[in-house]
């Protein structure tokens, strides 16, 4: 396909019914099998999701949670929330060495009030550094950058399901190897020392590694595949890896398979921002995504960035399962009925 090239600046605003209380200990626990007390199996995204021993999420920002529309969709749909923003460097320690841990606080707080469980985004990421940071070097940036991993995954410990410990480290283009950043110029070992910084502040928290344009197998995704296969042959903490999946009309044809050979390598696989262009093929594209997810036992969930098309950073793109007057869309349709119609397999720890 023709994998779709964002920029980072459009970003930056960018179930069975059981107990809640056994919900909010699960999504505190940190397993994929993830449950919403607020409506039928099966009914719901999130609940036809943690039927398949699945999450099903939404990218949330706390600057809409007085819109009422916005707020009555994501309640019934969603059983996980991401931050869209309020995780990041630049959110969480806006001077150096304070930190803010407000409207963070506030997604974590609603969603276990609810049985949902969290995913964090993103402890590292060469953009949306706070401006101090961006004036850094050497080793003074990676004894910052580690501290800033340390403190994060600290405060929000026993709370989150899968941090993105680092975030979109890869270059673009033909050589599957690492992006240029501030970051990536203290050491290729940046990395991994994150990864390491991050199972010492918590260790039941899944570590992911996140990026885009890896929708399929191409050099991109191929050069992260080594860093994976590398760091479980070392021994470095690495639990999973996202798939952005930001897609325009078309899918690649060896999405699943992608999807399965980093599976194969013992680690978990998620579909972390997901949206597709609007268009004939919308509810198609979203429909495989779906369909190979459910086909990877591996594969613990899916999380759409954003909630209904007037939120979503893609603007006229109309990405997402819902128009801006909360109705479902054709895709929401396309969407619920793989998750009804997947198997439901054996729970896998995640």
């Amino acid at each position: 396909m023709k994998h779709l090239v964002r920029s980072s600046g459009p970003r930056r605003r960018r179930t069975l019914a059981i107990l809640p209380l056994l919900a909010a200990a699960l999504a505190a626990a940190g397993t994929a099998l993830v449950v919403t007390g607020t409506a039928n199996a099966g009914t719901t995204l999130g609940a036809s999701a943690a039927e398949k021993s699945r999450y099903f999420g939404a990218a949330v920002g706390t600057y809409k949670f007085n819109d009422n529309t916005y707020m009555t969709v994501l309640n019934r749909e969603f059983n996980s929330l991401v931050a869209e923003n309020e995780m990041k460097w630049d959110a969480t320690e806006p001077q150096r060495g304070v930190f803010n841990y407000g409207a963070g606080d506030r997604i974590v707080s609603h969603a276990r009030s609810r049985g949902m469980s969290v995913r964090g985004h993103a402890l590292l990421w060469h953009a949306q550094q706070p401006g101090w940071a961006q004036g850094l070097s050497g080793g003074d940036l990676r004894n910052a950058a580690i501290n800033h991993v340390t403190q994060v995954a600290t405060h929000f410990r026993g709370q989150i399901h899968s941090w993105d410990v680092v975030n979109e480290a890869f270059a673009d283009g033909g050589s599957g190897g690492r992006r240029d950043s501030n970051l990536q110029r203290t050491g290729n070992d940046w990395i991994e020392a994150a990864f390491r910084a991050a199972r010492a502040a918590d260790p039941n928290a899944k570590l992911c590694y996140n990026d885009y344009n890896t929708d399929g197998i191409n050099a991109k995704s191929t050069g992260i595949y080594n860093m994976v296969r590398d760091f479980k042959a070392r021994g470095v903490p690495i639990d999973c890896v996202g798939f952005q999946s930001h897609l325009g009309t078309s899918i690649s044809g060896d999405y699943q398979a992608n999807l399965q050979r980093f599976a194969d390598l013992g680690v978990d696989v998620q579909i972390t921002e997901l949206d597709v262009m609007q268009g004939g093929n919308q509810a198609n594209v979203y429909a495989t995504v779906t369909r190979a997810c459910l086909a990877v036992s591996r594969c613990t969930g899916i999380t759409v960035w954003g909630v209904r098309d007037c939120d979503s950073w893609r603007g006229s793109d109309n990405a997402l399962l819902f128009d801006c007057a909360g109705n479902k869309k054709p895709a929401y349709d396309a969407v619920l009925r793989e998750l009804n119609a997947g198997t439901n397999p054996t729970p896998t720890a995640s």
